[in-house]
């Protein structure tokens, strides 16, 4: 994103709109850093802009990354998904992806303010990755990125891209759990951004209740109140 100086009045209405506080004023006028940004377009879509002086410019590779990471209208070519990560973890009930015995995880770096590089994510990815028990969902537009998801090493060209967050998503196995969320704690205590850790379960024979056991044996408290859609239209799944 850019600002056309001739436009722009320097009203600072746009100021608040990014996410990761990469515009501010300078000699009456608007600016945004370039490094900081991460392409979201938050501050043109919110149409605060009264002189519509906020423009997309031409994004190239690698800075294209950064949109298809952070602005939830921008479809990754190489998945056909918009957005971050896939619909899998929120429409389990008709895909039946994770089966009894399974549990999905994702973890996402990043949020508001705090951002997140590749090369941040790569330092969980890897982690990760070497314990052997994680394989990344390759429909997620992440998994499509790295240069094998069995090692969680991202394309050299892309590690400093910076993005509004990014979401690694992957079944374990319902024993492996405990070791997963051990990594996750480590790296917690290690990476220079925020992530935070979803957890989903099947209630087939009793998994849920088993589910929670495990996080409060690793010391997470569950928050049973994430975002969920139905599927409606569609048959339930039969495991």
């Amino acid at each position: 994103m850019k600002i056309n100086q001739e436009l722009c009045v320097g009203c600072g209405m746009c100021v608040p709109y990014c996410p990761v506080g990469a515009i501010h004023l300078e000699d009456r006028k608007a600016h945004i850093d370039a490094d900081a940004c991460v392409e979201c377009s938050c501050c043109r879509r919110s149409g605060v802009c009264r002189k519509n002086a906020i423009v997309q410019d031409e994004l190239s590779w690698p800075r294209g990354v950064r949109s298809v990471m952070s602005d939830v209208f921008t479809v990754y070519e190489g998945t056909g998904v918009s957005g971050r990560g896939t619909e899998e973890m929120k429409t389990n009930d008709v895909t039946g992806r994770f089966r009894p015995g399974w549990v999905g995880v994702a973890v996402e770096m990043g949020r508001p303010i705090a951002a997140c590089t590749f090369r941040q994510v790569q330092e969980v990815s890897v982690a990760l990755a070497a314990s052997g028990i994680v394989e990344f969902e390759p429909c997620n537009p992440i998994t499509a990125l790295m240069k094998d998801n069995k090692t969680g090493y991202f394309q050299d060209d892309i590690l400093d891209e910076r993005v509004y967050s990014a979401i690694l998503e992957f079944p374990v196995k319902l024993e492996d759990l405990p070791r997963v969320l051990e990594l996750c704690k480590q790296a917690a205590e290690k990476t220079d951004t925020l992530f935070s850790l979803d957890v989903c379960s099947v209630t087939q024979d009793g998994q849920n209740q088993k589910v929670l056991e495990i996080l409060d044996k690793a010391g997470m408290s569950a928050r049973p109140n994430g975002k969920v859609n139905l599927g409606l239209g569609k048959p339930a799944y039969q495991f």
